[in-house]
């Protein structure tokens, strides 16, 4: 089941906790303020999953990868722009008090870091970046067979559907984006 915006947060990391205070702090201010919370964030730069099974197909022919974590990849154009008509929305409405507030801004869909994995692979080949021959095995594992500094949750996926009321934007499937960010490295 996906998290509401209201539902209570038990955040497990030093980073999660860190982020749950800024909410807070943001909230506690009395200021008429947006918080987005997103998940599996991705991008076309910088570091991050996609880019890392894109090398990891170039360097290894097997690949280990958790299947018991479900979440919506999200691509961080996709965060930009709904960011940016929320904001528009928000303004053309007069920044009505009652828009305000906790809003969850991931992809629609959801799928499992091994599924994300494959995903990444098949749309890598369409687009040109990966030779089929390179595409690596993959073999999905269980969280706890991949030691992780931070524990991370198994269900991360974010009900959207009161951004979506709220600003009038449609969420683009989590599938539909990363083939546009591929498509972006393929240039």
């Amino acid at each position: 089941m996906p998290y509401r915006p209201d539902d209570a947060t038990a955040p497990a990391s030093v980073y999660g906790q860190t982020k749950r205070e800024g909410e807070l702090a943001i909230i506690g201010s009395g200021a008429k303020a947006l918080v987005l919370r997103t998940s599996w964030v991705y991008a076309a730069h910088g570091h991050n999953f996609v880019k890392t099974m894109l090398r990891l197909a170039n360097e290894r022919d097997q690949l280990r990868i958790i299947a018991d974590q479900i979440g919506a990849p999200t691509w961080a154009a996709t965060i930009a722009d709904v960011t940016a008509l929320a904001l528009h929305g928000w303004r053309r409405e007069g920044w009505p008090e009652q828009m305000a507030g906790i809003y969850h801004l991931t992809a629609s869909g959801a799928t499992s870091w091994h599924g994300f994995a494959e995903a990444v692979f098949d749309e890598a080949i369409v687009h040109g970046l990966l030779d089929p021959a390179r595409r690596p095995a993959t073999e999905a594992i269980a969280s706890r067979d991949y030691p992780q500094p931070a524990p991370r949750p198994h269900n991360s996926r974010l009900e959207t559907a009161s951004l979506s009321a709220t600003f009038d934007v449609v969420l683009p499937p989590w599938r539909e984006s990363l083939s546009r960010c591929i498509r972006a490295l393929a240039g």
